[in-house]
């Protein structure tokens, strides 16, 4: 295993562990699973069908004429 902390490190041990505390680390990621993956995929979506109308786009003239 590691070295031991001694007096000192053991002393800033128990003074970081609140820093570990589960109301204060990432719970965001927790609640919300696949959440970066849905904004991932619904971009590449979204910037396909800019390109998409962009290359496709129909054409401005009308069979109606005003």
């Amino acid at each position: 295993m590691g070295k031991a902390l001694g007096p000192t490190g053991e002393f800033f041990r128990r003074r970081d562990e609140w820093r570990k505390h589960p109301m204060l680390t990432n719970q965001f990621r927790h609640t919300t699973p696949g959440l970066g993956i849905a904004v991932v995929a619904f971009g590449i979506y979204g910037a396909g069908e800019i390109a998409y109308n962009k290359i496709y786009a129909p054409s401005h003239t009308s069979p109606r004429s005003h």
